[in-house]
């Protein structure tokens, strides 16, 4: 039987990076996905060769994450990006800032429009933090009780397996100065609380496509990125590092990880 997922994300390359796998994964195997984007991301970081007109230069990244991963359509929602900072709040009118009805309007219309039979948020916390990622969560969910859509999962991390990597790198001087362990002790899930674990190996390299279109993404005048980091890597030790990705569903009691992201849609019909 073949679903359709909306996988919604609040910038160009989160896709990538916490469930690129999984997308091509689903439309290798001949589901619809669709792939739904709240903000352009113009108030990412990136370096000066991408800083004019960044905007433009993630919709075009974007879409060729999207062609890499197999998507059948990409939504823009067009909410200004909040940017990140820990000291200082969103900007008025930015999407993290935005009432949740408003914030989640669109993604309930494309649900309902799409006939989705599942959806992707986020993780309370948002993964690390961001408020746009805090705001998908939200709105992710008020918009699936607006269309009725049977499958809520949050796309997440093991918050076990991050620290550990995390220690890791903090043990390397200079690579990634400002990530410490400490700082993600209520980031992402608990591994007690996942429902699935997906095993991506065989699409590493539509994954890593799909890192690479991400460009601006892989670049900073300042600071090492994670992603330039991961793209480093070697194929074998990139398809073995990031061949598993995680999901809590909403509604499922955690017990053995499953596989199929679609396992509890067995009593729904399928589009």
């Amino acid at each position: 039987m073949a679903y359709t997922l909306v996988s919604f994300h609040a910038h160009p390359d989160d896709e990538a990076l916490l469930m690129g796998g999984t997308l091509a994964r689903l439309a290798a195997q001949g589901h619809r996905v669709v792939l739904a984007v709240a903000t352009d991301g113009e108030a990412g970081a990136a370096s000066s060769q991408y800083r004019e007109d960044l905007a433009t230069h993630r919709r075009d990244e974007l879409d060729r994450s999207a062609e890499a991963l197999g998507c059948a359509r990409v939504v823009r929602f067009g909410f200004r990006d909040s940017g990140w900072s820990r000291s200082s709040a969103p900007q008025a009118g930015a999407f993290s800032a935005r009432p949740v009805h408003e914030a989640a309007g669109p993604l309930a219309e494309l649900l309902s429009q799409e006939q989705a039979n599942a959806l992707t948020i986020y993780d309370p916390s948002g993964g690390y933090g961001h408020p746009d990622h805090r705001q998908v969560h939200t709105a992710g969910l008020y918009a699936a009780r607006l269309a009725t859509t049977p499958l809520v999962l949050e796309a997440t991390i093991d918050r076990t397996l991050i620290r550990r990597l995390i220690r890791l790198v903090e043990a390397l001087p200079g690579v990634l100065p400002d990530v410490h362990a400490a700082d993600f002790a209520t980031a992402y899930s608990a591994r007690e609380h996942l429902t699935h674990r997906i095993d991506v190996r065989a699409y590493a390299d539509a994954k890593r496509r799909s890192f690479e279109a991400h460009a601006s993404q892989a670049t900073s005048d300042d600071d090492a990125r994670t992603l330039a980091l991961l793209l480093k890597l070697p194929q074998w030790l990139f398809r073995q590092a990031l061949g598993h990705e995680w999901f809590v569903e909403h509604g499922r009691i955690p017990g053995t990880l499953s596989d199929d992201l679609f396992a509890s849609l067995s009593g729904f019909s399928a589009t």
